[in-house]
């Protein structure tokens, strides 16, 4: 499990706390330049805590990968804030292991939102970053959610390369032009227990990361498929 964190210390410790006990071999918190106590409360709940000081989403994700060991087979990424529910890693986890899947996305459009938890400026964008998807791909996404698995070996063939809130919709469009299988399941959502609300709570944020996730679609789109130049 791979937790992205930034200025958590009021839920970190929470959020690990409701991990199932067995249900990963290993919890990563990527700390993405944390100013307090996050990575030393995620410590003490027995995660392991890796750095990467360059602000965004993706930097952070990205660390956390470099620092998977060998024998990892499958990766799952969720947020530090509260907002889901990591007992419901499960329903991403067991199309992997039944071989039905290689990436599974946590929709919360098709599962439930606690009331605000959801803002419209959210709604809207992710409508129209997922029709912008099925225009160019043919594929019907309902959600961009954050909360995902997906085989090692489907991750590695993805090149991922976004550093900043173009990384989950890069995950999506790239598993389409490699022709990975693809399934979204429900799961729940919830407001933010606490932390620091860099996006969901702002909509400046919000609007920015909007724009970031549609031009990556068109440069995707443009590129064919091709991975970045290093």
């Amino acid at each position: 499990m791979v937790i992205p964190a930034l200025n958590e210390e009021d839920v970190i410790g929470g959020t690990l706390e409701r991990i199932p006990e067995g249900l990963f071999d290993m919890v990563i918190v990527a700390d993405n330049g944390s100013t307090d106590r996050t990575a030393e409360i995620a410590r003490s709940q027995g995660a392991t805590v890796v750095y990467e000081p360059r602000r965004g989403y993706g930097a952070a994700c990205l660390a956390a990968i470099a620092a998977l060991p060998a024998e990892v087979e499958c990766v799952a990424f969720m947020q530090a804030d509260g907002s889901e529910e990591p007992g419901e890693a499960v329903k991403l986890l067991e199309p992997i292991a039944q071989r039905e899947a290689d990436l599974v996305i946590g929709s919360r459009v098709l599962g439930t939102a606690e009331p605000g938890a959801l803002g419209l400026h959210q709604r809207f964008g992710n409508r129209l970053a997922t029709f912008l998807i099925r225009l160019l791909y043919g594929r019907r996404y309902t959600d961009l959610g954050p909360f995902r698995a997906v085989r090692r070996d489907a991750l590695e063939r993805l090149g991922m390369a976004d550093r900043g809130y173009g990384w989950t919709v890069e995950m999506q469009v790239r598993a389409l032009q490699q022709g990975l299988r693809v399934l979204e399941v429900p799961v729940s959502y919830g407001r933010r227990r606490a932390g620091s609300g860099k996006v969901s709570g702002s909509l400046k944020a919000s609007v920015l990361a909007g724009a970031k996730i549609l031009t990556t679609i068109v440069r995707l789109h443009l590129s064919g498929g091709r991975r970045p130049l290093r």
